[in-house]
């Protein structure tokens, strides 16, 4: 899995934004690999602070006229962690997404005039910055938790990863999908206000699934793929396309719904593989001016 998402090449300091890249080629999907004792960020952080400054300050030029404005943000992303255990780790997740999708402002415009804040650049995506790390800790109270991989876009959690080892028959990536389930959402919810998926995989076959969504509802991802849905073509298929960052960001701001339930519970809902493929396919021939066809 590591090769394929960010290749060979490993970063010692912050990597400037854009995507990875050797010559002109992207390295693995695009991710720049940051070892975990290169991050900037204390156990009891749930995202890196610094990084989130810079992106701010780069995206929005309310904030780049006055700097100190990123504290006023960043206060009130840590309101949002913080209002977790409290409100619950849906509430806590819609309310930053908001936040993610560039749904929220803040009086920093001309007579204290209310401007969009951008915490990611949804359009020039050579404007964020795109890291993958490992044994990402996190530490809430007593408890403390260590996700396998994680991806981080402008220094934010977005995608967490749990790999399972590939070598023993009775392991599974349900195993993987039962510790962010029953494990990390629960002990650590914090980790998760700004994720936008989980994944589990044991190397031979890959789920992904929305906070608190049952683990037998965890799907499969395999577009335009023939492979077996367990063997290794597929699983590298899979990889290569969920998890690039332009993929991550199509489902978080176009294909990611929070809806109430029956019993009056508040869910979080991520699109299947199917409707990715659909809705994007019918968009493209719009775009295109192609005569309607279902799909």
């Amino acid at each position: 899995m590591h090769d394929l998402l960010y290749g060979k090449v490993t970063a010692t300091a912050p990597p400037a934004p854009g995507f990875s890249r050797k010559g002109n080629k992207l390295n693995g999907v695009g991710w720049h690999f940051l070892p975990a004792q290169h991050i900037p960020r204390q156990p009891q952080d749930v995202f890196v602070e610094s990084f989130l400054r810079d992106a701010l300050i780069r995206l929005n030029p309310e904030i780049a006229a006055n700097p100190n404005r990123a504290e006023e943000v960043l206060y009130r992303l840590r309101a949002i962690v913080l209002s977790v255990r409290s409100d619950g780790i849906i509430r806590a997740n819609e309310e930053f997404t908001a936040w993610l999708r560039g749904d929220r402002s803040m009086p920093f415009g001309e007579n204290h005039e209310h401007t969009t804040v951008r915490l990611i650049d949804p359009t020039n995506l050579d404007n964020n910055q795109y890291i993958v790390t490992t044994q990402y800790t996190f530490r809430a109270g007593p408890a403390e938790r260590r996700a396998d991989l994680v991806l981080l876009i402008n220094g934010l959690p977005l995608v967490l990863i749990e790999a399972k080892t590939p070598v023993r028959k009775a392991v599974s990536w349900v195993d993987g999908a039962l510790q962010v389930h029953d494990d990390y959402e629960k002990n650590v919810p914090e980790l998760f206000a700004c994720n936008v998926f989980s994944v589990a995989t044991e190397g031979k076959e890959l789920r992904y699934g929305s906070i608190r969504m049952p683990v037998e509802l965890w799907g499969v991802w395999r577009l335009d793929d023939d492979a077996p849905p367990s063997s290794l073509a597929s699983l590298k298929h899979t990889i290569t396309s969920l998890l690039r960052p332009w993929v991550i960001l199509d489902i978080l701001n176009h294909f990611t719904l929070f809806a109430t339930d029956k019993k009056k519970r508040r869910l979080k809902i991520v699109c299947r593989y199917q409707q990715y493929e659909a809705v994007n396919r019918i968009v493209d021939r719009v775009v295109a001016g192609r005569p309607k066809k279902g799909y």
